[in-house]
């Protein structure tokens, strides 16, 4: 008899064990946290005509971001950046980041690397007409994300674009 309530107990305390585990928040994996962080920096790109979300892109990188387009230049300052991305982007395309493409590495006490494979597209037709690569670099200071270099290169039409 006591053998089986040895089981029983064992059970339950494995049941409330597991209970309490499924309850607690388990750490992201670095690919989850990057993915969600290049999500929440194209939501706000994607609807940054209204200007609160045009600054909750701003925040996204640092203050020193440099930004590499091949087609674009080259700028130094995140001021220098967003007002680029004002005057050419909000209201004019959005961004999708194409399925498989996209990639994280992590940097040794600093962060990560993502990569990837964007569209922008149309607000007016919605039509995807151009593709790029991106590389960005995320820094991770006091639990807060941000992007200190942007690269986008390789811009050419979609080739799935009818």
């Amino acid at each position: 008899m006591n053998h089986v309530f040895q089981k029983c107990g064992i059970a339950l305390l494995s049941a409330v064990a597991f209970a309490a585990s499924a309850g607690t928040p388990q750490p992201r994996s670095l690919q989850d946290t990057i993915a969600a962080e290049d999500l929440a920096l194209f939501d706000s790109f994607n609807h940054c005509a209204d200007p609160v979300q045009l600054q909750a892109h701003a925040d996204h990188f640092a203050p020193d971001v440099e930004f590499y387009h091949d087609t674009g230049g080259v700028t130094w300052t995140r001021e220098a950046m967003i007002e680029n991305t004002r005057k050419h982007a909000c209201g004019n395309y959005t961004r999708k980041l194409v399925d498989g493409t996209f990639r994280v590495h992590p940097i040794k006490d600093f962060g990560a690397i993502s990569q990837g494979t964007h569209r922008f597209c149309r607000v007016e037709t919605g039509a995807c007409e151009g593709e790029a690569e991106f590389t960005m670099v995320w820094r991770q200071h006091d639990g807060h994300w941000q992007v200190t270099r942007v690269l986008s290169y390789g811009h050419r039409p979609n080739p799935a674009a009818p």
